[in-house]
């Protein structure tokens, strides 16, 4: 069997989905990748400020609230206060933080890189995320080996792909890493999909 590996290279920062005040209606966020650090007295606020892609008013994610200077890490308070682009990043794709605030993650441009796959041969197929996401496995299989839904539930039902544990692949979401078994089809199998 025969490993191939797929990395999805992501074209910018996930949007948050929030209701903007200023639109009236639920809008997109996008990451300015800029901190604001408030300090009242003994204590700091952090946040990651965020724009309405439509109006672009502001929202400010709270990464820290009311806490005593002396309880950040030096390096860590020096990287907010010069806007560290891979901290921003760190914060920006962290989902635990993202539903504290009571946001949602949406969707972002992305590109699957890696090599194609020939039917012919079985394949363990790693798809990797460098960050947890809302991108689902079915549509990532489907756009690469660009198969139709019903051709690919066609190879799902025949157990011609699978996960290589118990997960369901028309409904599971990328988060870090999943696995695919892809078994070897013959010609006539490869050309009734791609009809489908």
């Amino acid at each position: 069997m025969k490993r191939i590996d797929w990395n999805i290279q992501y074209l910018s920062l996930p949007p948050v989905i929030k209701h903007c005040k200023k639109c009236g209606k639920k809008t997109e966020f996008i990451c300015s990748g800029m901190f604001r650090i408030n300090a009242q007295r003994k204590y700091l606020d952090v946040w990651l400020i965020y724009k309405c892609s439509n109006c672009n008013s502001t929202w400010n994610m709270t990464i820290y609230t009311r806490v005593k200077p002396k309880s950040i890490e030096p390096k860590l308070l020096e990287a907010f206060h010069n806007n560290d682009k891979e901290l921003a990043e760190r914060y920006a794709v962290n989902l635990e933080l993202i539903r504290k605030n009571g946001v949602e993650l949406g969707y972002t441009k992305y590109k699957i890189i890696g090599e194609d796959i020939n039917f012919r041969i079985p394949v363990e197929l790693h798809i990797k995320s460098t960050y947890p996401s809302q991108l689902k496995v079915a549509a990532l299989i489907r756009e690469k080996l660009n198969l139709s839904q019903s051709s690919f539930e066609s190879l799902i039902t025949k157990g011609l792909i699978r996960g290589d544990t118990e997960i369901n692949l028309k409904k599971c979401r990328l988060r870090t890493e999943v696995i695919v078994i892809i078994d070897s089809l013959d010609w006539s199998e490869v050309a009734f999909a791609l009809a489908l």
